[in-house]
């Protein structure tokens, strides 16, 4: 073996040496810890929507993928804001399967997003309503989905989130039902947390449920203006599966901000409406209750200035003929 080789043969030795002692040196990746389970598995009879959104039950996999691919579509659509302009996001959702909350979501999307110029900026979260299909669903994890990715594409310093919901209520919240499969309850902690967490400080709330009055000490702020079917130990009216409105929906959205005039006045307007619809049918009144915070009618005059300047015409049948 001459000297050439002997010494390459030495060189490599030293390198191997030299890498060894090294890679003893180099740092290890820190240990990964798994979070602790201290909680236990939730009992479902002892749910409480105050810590958890929803439960599901019976979906097929198949059926969850096409839901997915829906919102998905649905978020992928939205058209981003502009810069200098209050825009409005609005989302319009049913939170239960009973048809006349999807039809009125519907129809409170096209009515919101042309009183606040948000077409391209609206989603509906429906689902069918035994006269249309194809929408995203609405459930608690879909509005929280549709509130995180609005609250990427606003400004939040000038964009406005518009919200308006439909459903059965209780309570403690409003209430998600979907037939068989879907059951939860959206408190007002939880929702105001995500809005809080999201930094969605500039919002337009209006609820339609039974107790939605439940809302407004947890949810009225400088920057929020709130609106809601009922006080928070009243009931509501016009829920019947077969119909097209609410009484709130009715005479809110389908007349009152249909015209041109300021969401205070068109709130007055459509309680009056309900406290007569409520006595003609011999009901308990349910007591709407309104809250317009002092920045909140900031904003709202930018948004309200851009309104059509004429009505459109309401549509499907008076909630209080149904």
């Amino acid at each position: 073996m001459g000297r050439g080789l002997h010494f390459l043969i030495a060189l490599a030795g030293a390198a191997a040496l030299y890498a060894s002692a090294h890679a003893q040196e180099a740092p290890r990746p820190e240990p990964i810890h798994p979070q602790a389970h201290v909680a236990g598995w939730p009992d479902a009879l002892q749910w409480n929507p105050m810590q958890g959104p929803e439960m599901q039950r019976g979906r097929s996999a198949g059926a969850m993928l096409e839901e997915r691919r829906r919102l998905d579509a649905a978020l992928g659509d939205l058209q981003p804001q502009r810069a200098g302009t209050v825009d409005a996001y609005v989302i319009a959702i049913a939170l239960d399967s009973d048809p006349v909350f999807a039809r009125e979501a519907r129809e409170a999307g096209n009515v919101l997003a042309r009183r606040y110029d948000a077409e391209g900026r609206t989603l509906v979260l429906a689902g069918p309503d035994g006269r249309s299909g194809g929408l995203p669903q609405g459930s608690i994890s879909s509005l929280a989905v549709a509130l995180a990715r609005i609250a990427e594409i606003i400004d939040p310093a000038e964009d406005v989130l518009v919200l308006y919901s439909t459903s059965h209520g209780i309570p403690q919240g409003l209430a998600y039902h979907d037939g068989d499969s879907g059951y939860g309850v959206l408190s007002p902690a939880y929702l105001g947390t995500m809005l809080g967490e999201l930094g969605i400080e500039r919002r337009l709330l209006l609820l339609s449920a039974c107790y939605s009055g439940v809302f407004v000490p947890y949810l009225a702020t400088h920057d929020t203006a709130i609106a809601t079917a009922s006080a928070a130990d009243r009931t509501s009216f016009g829920c019947r599966a077969d119909n097209d409105w609410t009484y709130f929906g009715d005479a809110l959205v389908n007349n009152a901000l249909r015209k041109p005039q300021g969401l205070a006045v068109a709130a007055e307007e459509a309680r009056a409406s309900i406290s007569e619809w409520e006595a003609r049918a011999g009901l308990m009144p349910s007591l709407p209750q309104v809250q317009i915070g002092e920045g909140a009618r900031l904003w709202l005059r930018f948004l309200e200035s851009r309104m059509p300047a004429t009505a459109s015409e309401p549509v499907g049948r008076p909630a209080a003929g149904g």
